[in-house]
């Protein structure tokens, strides 16, 4: 496993195992599976539905708390500064724990803005008080950014964007870098919308005698992003957590960035 450190020194893994859109019914077992795999970091969500049974699924495992990485997210219609703390105490019951890793901002509100700075704040307090070791936002522009550093008195930690090689994401990825933001890629093999058909992905993968998943998996995180495919077949469960007895080389990472589409795979805008 590789690490990124945090602006605050918390060490988050590289990749992790994401919860999105797996069912209630079978969240529990993906995830005891992925603990198995050896994933430790996952990423979750109020609005996935599932946090209960992932939690079930930690309590189960009989895995250290302090050995596991735990993000969640507060969802748009809980915005605000006391609903984000209310919101924030529903996820800590429903995932059974004392603390989260990484609490974030789901996205913006862009009808209102200070709807999203009032929530702003509220993480900040969730992390003064230690419930949140560190806090950040997700799906934020530039300009959105730039508006949270006018107020915080403590700067997001993470932006997680969506990233793939048809969305490589160069001009926000280096602005969060340069203001001490890890980035976090969503979608990282694009929900497998061509990507994994590409010629040159597929040459680099024949090169290495890895698929063309790993390759991708592997270019995200030889690129500074923290990411966490999810997938309820075994095997790709398996396979994804096995990136890291190989390194792309500048070239190859080169002709991966030069497939970049500016192209939303989950969503138009």
């Amino acid at each position: 496993m590789q690490f990124e450190k945090l602006s605050n020194g918390v060490s988050i893994p590289m990749l992790g195992f994401g919860t999105y859109r797996i069912k209630p019914s079978e969240v529990a077992d993906a995830v005891a599976e992925a603990l198995a795999d050896g994933y430790r970091h996952f990423d979750c969500a109020h609005i996935y539905g599932n946090e209960v049974e992932v939690g079930e699924a930690f309590k189960k495992s009989g895995i250290k708390r302090e050995d596991l990485f735990v993000t969640s997210k507060v969802w748009n219609a809980d915005q605000g500064y006391e609903s984000t703390l209310a919101a924030f105490d529903q996820t800590l019951k429903d995932l059974q724990l004392d603390y989260l890793d990484l609490y974030l901002i789901h996205w913006p509100n862009e009808e209102n803005f200070q709807l999203t700075l009032d929530t702003w704040r509220a993480l900040e307090k969730i992390y003064a008080d230690g419930k949140a070791k560190a806090i950040g936002v997700s799906n934020f522009s530039e300009q959105q950014l730039k508006e949270v550093f006018a107020m915080a008195t403590v700067k997001p930690m993470v932006n997680q964007i969506e990233r793939h090689p048809y969305k490589t994401q160069v001009e926000l990825g280096k602005f969060d870098q340069e203001n001490g933001i890890v980035n976090e890629g969503y979608s990282p093999i694009g929900h497998g919308h061509l990507i994994l058909e590409d010629e040159t992905i597929n040459q680099i993968a024949k090169a290495h005698g890895k698929t063309p998943a790993q390759v991708v998996l592997r270019w995200q995180v030889d690129t500074g992003f923290v990411i966490f495919p999810k997938s309820s077949n075994s095997a790709h469960v398996k396979a994804n957590f096995d990136i890291f007895d190989f390194n792309l080389t500048a070239d190859e990472i080169k002709a991966i960035d030069a497939l970049d589409q500016d192209k939303h795979l989950n969503y138009d805008k």
